[in-house]
C-alpha cells in the first residue's frame, strides 16, 4: 500500500544495468554526419543532437515523432549488436529509439513532453553511454545526475531542463517504450509511486485556476470553447460538492 505521504515519482532508477564499454564502443563509431541537429532548435543552446535507431518507417535521417506510425529498426541499428540486446532486453514494444548527444555547454531549456508518463502509454527510459557528475537534469526543480550504465526513468510530461557542464559531449541511448504489464512491475520493484491522474483532463488546470480558465473559454464563446467549459464547470462543482 502506497504511505500517505508518499510523493508521486517524476524519475527513476530502474534496476536494470547494461556494459557502458560496449555501448561505448558501438555509439562512438558514428561520425559526424550520421548525427541529425534536433529539429526544435528554439528548445536548445549549443548542440543538440540524434542518431536515429528506431524511427518512423526505418528512415535513417528521421528523428520526428508521430503519433500512430509504424516504427522499425534503421540501418544505424544493423550496426550496433549489443545496443540491439539492450532495446531487446526490454519485454515490451518500442516506438522510437535514438543516441542523443548534448555538447559541452549546452542547455536543453525547461520543457513539458506531453504524454511521456508510465501511466500515458509511452515510458521514456535514459541509458546514459557517456556523462559525466556536471551533466544534470532539472525535474520539477530537482537536480538530477543519471549515472552512466543505468536504466533511468523520467516522466518527460513534467517541466524539466538539461545542462551539460562537463567538458566531452553526453551520449544518452533513449528509449521510448509502450508501457505494458511487464514495465508496471519493473517500475513497482524499483518503488515507483504513480501521480494521480488530472483531475481536469490537462495537469495545467487545477483548482486554483480552473474557474480563470472557464472564464476565458467562455469569451472566446467557440463552440468547442463553450463545450470544454461546460465539462470543467460540471468537474469543478463536483468537486465543491
Amino acid at each position: 500500500m502506497m504511505a500517505a505521504n508518499a510523493a508521486p515519482t517524476s524519475w527513476l532508477q530502474l534496476p536494470l544495468a547494461f556494459d557502458v564499454a560496449r555501448m561505448r564502443q558501438e555509439s562512438d563509431q558514428f561520425a559526424a554526419g550520421d548525427w541529425i541537429s534536433h529539429f526544435n532548435t528554439r528548445a536548445y543552446e549549443n548542440g543538440w543532437s540524434c542518431v536515429p535507431l528506431r524511427s518512423a518507417g526505418g528512415e535513417a535521417r528521421h528523428i520526428i515523432p508521430i503519433d500512430g506510425a509504424a516504427y522499425s529498426a534503421t540501418p544505424h541499428l544493423a550496426r550496433c549488436p549489443y545496443l540491439r540486446d539492450v532495446i531487446a532486453s526490454f519485454a515490451c514494444d518500442t516506438s522510437a529509439v535514438r543516441l542523443m548527444a548534448l555538447e559541452p555547454g549546452a542547455v536543453i531549456h525547461a520543457h513539458r513532453d506531453p504524454g511521456t508518463a508510465l501511466m500515458d502509454g509511452l515510458t521514456r527510459i535514459h541509458i546514459p553511454i557517456h556523462t559525466s557528475p556536471q551533466v544534470h537534469f532539472s525535474i520539477d526543480g530537482e537536480r538530477v545526475h543519471f549515472t552512466a550504465g543505468h536504466a533511468w526513468y523520467m516522466d518527460a510530461s513534467c517541466l524539466h531542463a538539461v545542462h551539460n557542464g562537463g567538458a566531452t559531449p553526453r551520449i544518452h541511448l533513449v528509449i521510448d517504450c509502450i508501457t505494458n504489464a511487464w514495465l508496471e512491475a519493473l517500475f513497482a520493484r524499483a518503488g515507483f509511486v504513480p501521480k494521480a491522474a488530472a483531475r481536469y483532463g490537462d495537469p495545467s488546470i487545477n483548482d486554483g485556476n480552473v474557474h480563470d480558465v472557464i472564464a476565458r473559454l467562455r469569451a472566446s464563446a467557440t463552440p468547442a470553447a463553450l463545450a470544454l467549459a461546460s465539462r470543467l464547470a460540471a468537474l469543478a462543482a463536483a468537486e465543491a460538492a
